[in-house]
């Protein structure tokens, strides 16, 4: 499907446009049609926002003329810089190892939230989610000023995996690899800075007593445990486990792969754990507890490490969840609510309206993963009440059942719910994995008949978890990808964020729809605009609950943004990821490119047999990771335009506003993560073939920093994640 503006007005239903539509059901092509002819006669205007960056690849909306498009585009440079339009800047409010309350700023700075506690204050909470193995080792020295004993941990291990606790005591190598574990912990979990507005209306750090970091190993050293709520603290609780059991009951050691997240009307934070399964096991018993930690060893060579959790024997069962945290209590480091259930989440929607009961929505960031509610037992009575994270103790946990018809229901995760998983025919890539209770593991289902001996052996997934019936509960949502793959959940194209619009529907991006050994996408809903499988570049989504109702059980839904280059029926972005609804409705959008597919030649459009590459092989035209607007109403409703990119080999994250949206606060991650350090202001120049809007191919000569010194500006300065503010030079808003 391309995006025209008859697409695009589905926006419009969602968002505080001029148009507001009384049923997405009513909509037809017609309708459709004449009320963006009303629009058009109406106020509509010109593009004016911001001069849009000029990006790699030709849009239908550039200035140069067609006939000029050729030679406009055939060269182009990549800077290692954070590129903004005309009239705006940036500056850098920290960095990983600047210092941060008892501790330092982490690594890899992704979801930002900024709760304003007063006129020109608040707390910005930052997640940061992982390490990039080969610039972290090789910058660690040099940005923290001590060292590591990466050289010896090498030359012990030869790039082999080594249960690292079951070394001796006394052992140095264990206490090496402790060393270089705890370090790589500190860097990952959340921080809480305090900033206040100077004369000149920028953003400084103000140092208040509430700064404070909360990292991997939070209790491990200083009895600052996170707390948990929910089902699956029964798991944790139960002393005959099947499994392996770290003796802390309901306390928690730590939050590591934080990724996106969500900010509460009552003014917490939630801070989604997403790729957990690099440091501690995902996979559980089915009676909830963790596999014993060796089945995820400790592995390091000089640009990879995991298994961070092994030699600290973390329990995998405890990561995986959705942490809360009020920026402004200085003594709270956290509580991970259970009932939201555990799994790779990416980001979280929350929808809290008097009256009704709390809705929390979160994606499954995995290939196949899937979307999620949470409805509360009870409901809200006033949406700032700080009394609503109570809500979050009790209530049930559902999946998402896209039907291709634009319809679809809500699927309960309990012990009751019958067991009918999708069929591999329909999923892109053929796989569904199961959890078996035949012997406890997982498997591959790659045939229909598998499917079907499954549901003849398993009538409900009371049939599959162990247990009281209340432990079962706690199992599945401990286990509740896997349950949700057994009970038909849709499988779905990467879902990394899951924004609420101002009428209370939901925007989703999905983005990738390549398979692999994790799963992929439904074939039916996840298509290219000319209905191909797979197609990587993405999706944006809106979902809109039956009756408005956050605890409808029926949603309809349609894809409203596709990535792609425009030829094809995309708007010019590569795979989407957190998205940012402005007080006008527009949408804000940052993209996560793999790092290994930046500015990846693309010499050529075909194959060596002269067939069309497929999408994920043309990635490297799109360049860097990239911040994108989309208007919702008016002309421009529909189109996307370039307001910034990234330096080098970075992943854009978090973009949030302040309330008057005169500042866009925005985190760069990993510069640097495929190259490192940029050496003495290495470039290279690749051949790509880009398309124009028309369908022209043009040969360019793309001029490639290799790695990156970001946000330094002198020759072979370490790169750093860090965390940026936007402003227009006039100090007007932005939005």
């Amino acid at each position: 499907m391309s995006i025209n503006r008859r697409n695009f007005l589905f926006f419009l239903g969602g968002t505080a446009g001029t148009v507001a539509l009384s049923s997405l059901q009513s909509c037809s092509s017609d309708t459709a049609q004449s009320v963006f002819d009303a629009i058009d006669s109406g106020q509509n205007r010109v593009f004016s926002k911001f001069s849009p960056v000029k990006g790699p690849i030709p849009l239908s909306h550039d200035n140069p003329s067609k006939s000029d498009r050729a030679g406009d585009y055939s060269t182009y440079d990549v800077l290692d810089d954070l590129v903004l339009p005309d009239g705006f800047q940036y500056d850098v409010l920290f960095a990983w190892g600047d210092r941060l309350g008892d501790s330092r700023v982490g690594y890899n700075n992704d979801y930002l939230s900024f709760v304003e506690t007063g006129e020109n204050e608040g707390y910005l909470t930052v997640n940061f989610e992982y390490i990039s193995a080969k610039t972290w080792l090789e910058t660690y020295e040099s940005v923290i000023g001590t060292s590591l004993p990466v050289r010896d941990v090498l030359e012990a291990t030869g790039g082999k995996i080594l249960n690292a606790f079951a070394l001796g005591d006394n052992n140095p190598l264990k206490a090496q690899i402790r060393h270089i574990c705890r370090e790589a912990l500190i860097d990952q979990g959340l921080g809480v800075v305090s900033l206040r507005r100077d004369e000149n209306g920028k953003w400084i750090r103000n140092n208040d007593v509430a700064d404070r970091r909360v990292t991997g190993i939070s209790g491990l050293e200083d009895d600052r445990y996170l707390k948990s709520t929910g089902a699956a603290t029964v798991i944790f609780r139960k002393t005959d486990k099947q499994g392996y059991d770290d003796g802390l009951g309901d306390r928690v050691i730590g939050t590591f792969a934080n990724c996106a997240g969500g900010t509460t009307p009552w003014g917490t934070v939630l801070s989604a754990e997403e790729n957990f399964h690099a440091q501690v096991p995902e996979a559980v018993n089915l009676d909830g507890s963790s596999v014993d930690p060796s089945q995820l060893p400790f592995f390091m060579t000089e640009d990879a490490l995991y298994g961070q959790g092994n030699v600290f024997q973390l329990a995998g069962n405890k990561y995986g969840w959705i942490v809360e945290i009020d920026p402004a209590n200085p003594n709270d480091y956290g509580t991970k609510h259970t009932w939201l259930g555990r799994y790779r989440h990416e980001a979280v929607g929350v929808r809290a309206e008097t009256g009704k009961p709390l809705a929390f929505y979160s994606g499954c960031d995995r290939r196949g993963g899937h979307v999620y509610k949470f409805i509360s037992r009870d409901r809200v009575t006033n949406p700032t009440d700080k009394a609503n994270s109570q809500l979050l103790a009790d209530g049930m946990l559902y999946g998402a059942k896209f039907n291709p018809d634009g319809t679809g229901i809500w699927i309960p995760l309990t012990p009751e719910t019958p067991v009918d998983p999708d069929s591999p025919s329909q999923i892109v890539g053929g796989q569904l994995i199961l959890h078996s209770p035949s012997n406890g593991q997982y498997f591959a289902a790659t045939t229909d008949a598998q499917i079907a001996a499954y549901k003849r052996s398993y009538q409900t997934l009371d049939d599959i978890y162990t247990g009281t019936p209340a432990e079962k509960q706690g199992a599945i949502l401990i286990d509740a990808h896997f349950a949700a793959n057994a009970v038909g959940v849709t499988c779905t194209a990467r879902p990394e964020d899951t924004e609420i619009a101002p009428d209370g529907s939901l925007y989703i991006s999905f983005t990738s729809g390549s398979p692999d050994s994790d799963g992929g996408p439904d074939a039916r809903v996840f298509k290219s605009p000319n209905g191909e499988v797979p197609y990587e570049p993405g999706w944006i989504m809106r979902l809109e609950e039956d009756d408005s109702d956050p605890a409808a059980m029926r949603f309809r839904w349609q894809m409203v943004a596709m990535g792609g280059e425009p030829a094809e029926g995309g708007l010019g972005f590569a795979n989407p990821d957190n998205l940012l609804v402005d007080r006008s409705g527009n949408i804000w959008m940052v993209t996560d490119m793999s790092t290994s597919k930046h500015n990846r030649p693309v010499a050529s459009r075909t194959d060596d047999l002269g067939n069309p590459l497929p999408s994920s092989k043309l990635l490297g035209v799109y360049g860097n990771n990239s911040i994108w607007y989309v208007p919702t109403s008016g002309r421009d409703a529909g189109k996307a335009f370039l307001f910034g990119i990234g330096p080098m080999e970075c992943e854009t994250t978090g973009p949030f506003f302040t309330q008057d949206e005169t500042t866009l606060f925005l985190g760069i991650q990993h510069p640097g993560e495929s190259h490192g350090t940029r050496q003495n202001y290495r470039m290279e120049t690749r051949k790509f073939v880009v398309k124009t809007p028309e369908g022209e191919e043009i040969v360019q000569m793309r001029n490639v920093p290799i790695g990156s010194n970001w946000p330094g500006k002198q020759a072979n300065e370490p790169p750093k994640p860090a965390v940026v503010a936007i402003y227009r030079e006039d100090g007007a808003s932005i939005a």
